[in-house]
């Protein structure tokens, strides 16, 4: 017997699952991924565009990378 892409979407692990069952869950399956709103879309970066500054250490060494 050669399966087909839509008779292999769906795999019974344990017992014998009839034609109308299989139906049923596809059908409760596809409706509930149907009602998932959709995602948002992003908006760049989440991160802020500038320095804590009360983050920054008072003093920097003059060898330092950081200036």
């Amino acid at each position: 017997m050669s399966l087909t892409s839509a008779e292999s979407v769906l795999r019974v692990e344990k017992g014998h699952a009839d034609p109308e069952e299989l139906a049923a869950i596809t059908a409760v399956l596809l409706a509930r991924a149907a009602a998932q709103p959709a995602t948002a879309a992003r908006r760049g970066r989440n991160t802020a565009g500038w320095r804590r500054l009360e983050r920054t250490p008072g003093f920097r060494a003059p060898h330092s990378w950081q200036g």
